[in-house]
């Protein structure tokens, strides 16, 4: 068990909104947060961003949700209490929690500064358990949170907060394999989808040097795509789309959630090349073929650890990226999630946490 944890005999009281059960609306809920521990601060929330993963989560579409649940992990605030050997930050300080508020510290991922594939499992900021294995998280739609130091990320001076929400989330899970794998100025790109996550590989890959098209169903987003820094656009519902851009792209990242063709898409890549999956659809038929025929291959990446984001959140510093949304007071929640469904959004919803006091 964490310091944090053995020194924290005293509660706070939290408001925040939360879901009873898969089926219930999210509504005012009242819990308590720790005080924090010798290496924790608290931190009070000005904006969460609202993530399609939420939405799985609070309606049990993944199996295995814990209620009663306060989702959101794109958390900014501002540190107002720190434990006594707190190092890395200050009162007033402004600061991010992604979607991890512990691990390990111990495994091969951890001691590599990758958390978010720690081999005893991350501490999800909701919808999961503290380290000791039994005290719920409750997330960032609610007005304070606490966290060890050692997962709290800063956030630079010229993001807007509302727009630095979704870096913690959507940001970094683009960011992460466009850096792992490696892409450089001049590479021919590709996005799959232009929603929240989308836009953002959009903007990372543009700001990387990449050329960058958007395959996208829906050719009405066309206007979106470049205004977002894309240089073409494939309407990927033109009957000769895939056979005109067959061996065209050096990376791809997809990011769609819905069941779609992975085959079609792994054509699109030259020989040697790499497609990452950043979505989560349902199960879809894989064929050998589409990877032997030209070497490619297949892979998979989720978020980024604290140091990667860390490094992310710069680097949208220096390129003036940010994330487009729309801010909401917490009372539209439920509005926002059919929305978000609909993908009625451009292109990240983000609570406004003041809301909450009003």
């Amino acid at each position: 068990m964490q310091a944090t944890q053995e020194h924290a005999t005293k509660t706070l009281p939290t408001s925040g909104y939360a879901t009873k059960g898969p089926t219930a609306k999210l509504e005012p809920f009242q819990f308590e947060r720790r005080e924090p521990g010798p290496h924790d601060v608290l931190i009070d929330i000005l904006y969460c961003g609202v993530c399609h993963s939420d939405i799985h989560q609070a309606r049990d579409e993944w199996g295995g949700s814990i209620f009663p649940m306060v989702p959101g992990h794109e958390i900014v605030g501002k540190v107002v209490k720190a434990g006594n050997k707190v190092e890395k930050w200050k009162l007033g300080d402004t600061v991010g929690v992604g979607c991890f508020v512990d691990s390990c510290r111990e495994c091969e991922a951890c001691k590599a500064g990758e958390e978010q594939y720690c081999q005893r499992g991350m501490n999800a900021t909701y919808n999961g358990y503290e380290r000791d294995g039994k005290t719920p998280t409750y997330g960032g739609y609610s007005t304070q949170i606490t966290v060890d130091e050692n997962y709290v990320l800063r956030i630079p001076e010229s993001i807007p907060l509302d727009r630095a929400a979704p870096l913690l989330c959507a940001g970094i899970t683009c960011y992460s394999p466009l850096h792992h794998f490696g892409v450089k100025p001049g590479d021919n790109i590709a996005v799959v989808g232009l929603g929240g996550l989308g836009h953002m590989g959009v903007k990372l890959g543009h700001a990387m040097g990449a050329s960058v098209t958007v395959l996208s169903h829906s050719s009405g987003k066309r206007e979106d795509a470049l205004r977002l820094g894309a240089d073409d656009f494939i309407a990927t519902s033109d009957a000769d789309a895939f056979a005109k851009n067959a061996g065209r792209f050096d990376f791809i990242i997809d990011t769609v959630s819905a069941q779609h063709d992975y085959n079609s898409y792994l054509n699109l890549l030259r020989r040697d090349a790499t497609m990452v999956l950043v979505g989560a659809p349902d199960p879809t038929p894989l064929s050998a073929f589409a990877l032997i025929g030209g070497r490619r291959r297949l892979a998979g990446s989720a978020i980024g650890g604290i140091r990667e984001t860390q490094e992310m959140l710069d680097f949208c510093a220096d390129h003036g990226v940010a994330s487009d949304v729309e801010v909401i007071p917490i009372q539209q929640i439920n509005e926002a999630y059919e929305r978000a469904m609909k993908s009625d959004v451009r292109y990240r919803f983000v609570i406004d946490i003041a809301s909450l006091q009003r």
